[in-house]
């Protein structure tokens, strides 16, 4: 059974076990970076949220030999224990001021997003771009979220500077940056993954929350999600420079986060370079991959820069 007929299949078992009127329906849509992603998606009568449920994890599953029955099960549970039991006012989408404090942005790899960057408002930051959506929810499982396009601009009347604009403050707002290191990076994932573990205190070296050093950092925001738009905040790489009181290299290690590596740690761009490229093709999902090659932060012009080219777009 090959992707497709394995979706169908868990499609036509969940709509025989679900109760309540909820009925499941196969969805593809393209996801950052081209990728295409075929999932089911669960509507809920009188609920106009419904979540999708990517299936590629789960069919990795079935060919190591979990049997349909006990995957639907899974997913059936993992649905129950996600979804919403009130809709989301709706209304609020047809006017800007409905929706303006809750816009925010994300960064993207431009060269890998041109089709799907010809239909959405956008911001060029460096060879990335900046996109909108609206946060409309954020819960302990996770986050609803629009994407902002050209039919948004045109039925609220704005331009893509006043979405910017309003975007910057409610990002530091609603998603503040987090800068720590790479020890308390590894700890949090530890966390995560284990059952039982002993608790680690909260850190944050941009607001003076744990004084550690190390030779790498870990730059993201408070959700961990889409989090690498933080070096596109104003003044972070700026606060950053003056933590680590040195020149830094910024690698592209997910569009969730990026890894601050300063430059007296001795690594050459060129190695750097390599090692982002190699955990790009083996380590990360294609769709959250968000640059191949690493940036330079320079402290005392106060700019970002790819190569020998200096922009100050990292300084906005």
């Amino acid at each position: 059974m090959d992707y497709r007929a394995f979706a169908g299949a868990v499609e036509k078992q969940m709509n025989q076990k679900m109760a309540g009127g909820a009925k499941a329906g196969l969805y593809t849509t393209t996801k950052n970076n081209g990728k295409e992603r075929t999932g089911v998606l669960i509507e809920t009568p009188g609920v106009n949220i419904s979540p999708t449920i990517y299936l590629e994890e789960y069919f990795q599953v079935y060919k190591q030999g979990e049997t349909l029955e006990t995957i639907v099960d899974e997913i059936l549970a993992f649905y129950e224990s996600i979804k919403q039991e009130k809709s989301w006012d709706y209304e609020k989408v047809m006017s800007y001021e409905g929706v303006r404090d809750r816009i925010v942005f994300k960064l993207v790899n431009t060269a890998k997003n041109r089709k799907i960057l010809k239909s959405i408002p956008h911001i060029p930051f460096l060879d990335l771009s900046a996109v909108f959506y609206v946060l409309i929810e954020v819960t302990q499982e996770g986050s609803a979220a629009m994407m902002v396009n050209e039919s948004h601009m045109e039925q609220w009347r704005v331009r893509t500077d006043t979405l910017w604009s309003d975007a910057v403050r409610n990002s530091r707002n609603l998603l503040p940056a987090e800068f720590f290191t790479m020890n308390y990076a590894l700890k949090e994932m530890v966390r995560e993954n284990a059952e039982y573990c002993t608790e680690t205190p909260p850190e944050n070296l941009l607001i003076g929350s744990g004084r550690s050093r190390d030779g790498m950092y870990v730059l993201s925001n408070k959700l961990r999600n889409y989090g690498a738009a933080c070096i596109a905040y104003p003044h972070i790489l700026e606060m950053i420079g003056g933590i680590l009181r040195s020149d830094y290299y910024v690698l592209p290690s997910s569009v969730h986060e990026v890894v601050i590596v300063p430059c007296s740690e001795g690594l050459s761009a060129a190695e750097l370079d390599e090692m982002v490229k190699n955990i790009n093709a083996t380590q990360v999902a294609e769709e959250e991959v968000l640059s191949d090659h690493v940036y330079l932060y320079d402290v005392k012009a106060g700019y970002l820069r790819r190569g020998t080219e200096f922009t100050s777009e990292g300084n906005k």
